[in-house]
């Protein structure tokens, strides 16, 4: 099977197998010394292995972390995104006869829908509302208090940590990748390279390249 189709897992698999048989069997640990593939040599070569498998399970824990912080962004936008639309609605009501109410809070228009516009609007919407008393008291006969105007400010706050934490999350996963694929490259490498001599070395006893996981024909 070509080194480009086969899984991560069989590929560990295939380098422990290798490593693993030679180490425990003392005829074809004998027969590949000479060439260079010493105890010491195959025990650097476990050393690799599992570095690899490390690696790969830290990538795996990784992008599980990425995985929640997403979901984490998902509700905490939706609950932000319920309040602040509905929020939106009553100001253009309470504001409908003031421009520079309608300005400040950026009444006009459609709600952006990328995060990084939601999250301008979103906080201008409040930031404003909240610093200006007459902003407040013009939403209060509407159920929106300066209690309830900050509590949804911080909801909109909670969406931009959380989206931080997304950010954060999702480059270390990438970091995890691009170390663990280099490891596998390096034991691909080594596994290829000790694959060639073994041949040579075994080539009288071809039933020893079968216990290293080689058919041989």
């Amino acid at each position: 099977m070509n080194r480009a189709v086969k899984s991560i897992a069989q590929r560990l698999l295939d380098a422990e197998l290798a490593i693993n048989n030679t180490l425990s069997n003392p005829i074809i640990l004998g027969a590949v010394t000479p060439f260079g593939y010493t105890e010491e040599r195959l025990e650097a070569a476990r050393t690799l292995y599992q570095e690899a498998r490390e690696l790969v399970d830290q990538q795996k824990l990784a992008y599980g972390e990425q995985f929640e912080a997403t979901q984490i962004v998902k509700r905490t936008y939706t609950e932000a995104t319920l309040a602040y639309n509905a929020a939106v609605k009553v100001a253009r009501v309470a504001f409908r006869d003031s421009p520079s109410g309608q300005n400040a809070l950026s009444l006009n228009g459609p709600r952006k829908k990328n995060m990084s516009g939601w999250l301008d609007q979103a906080r201008r919407f409040y930031s404003n509302m909240l610093q200006d008393p007459k902003f407040i008291a013009a939403m209060t006969p509407y159920s929106y208090d300066q209690t309830k105007l900050e509590a949804e400010a911080a909801l909109i706050e909670a969406v931009a940590t959380a989206r931080g934490a997304q950010d954060r999350a999702r480059g270390i996963a990438q970091e995890m990748t691009q170390k663990r694929d280099l490891k596998l490259e390096q034991l691909d490498r080594w596994l290829a390279d000790y694959k060639a001599i073994a041949e040579v070395a075994l080539a009288v006893s071809p039933q020893q390249m079968e216990q290293l996981g080689w058919t041989v024909a």
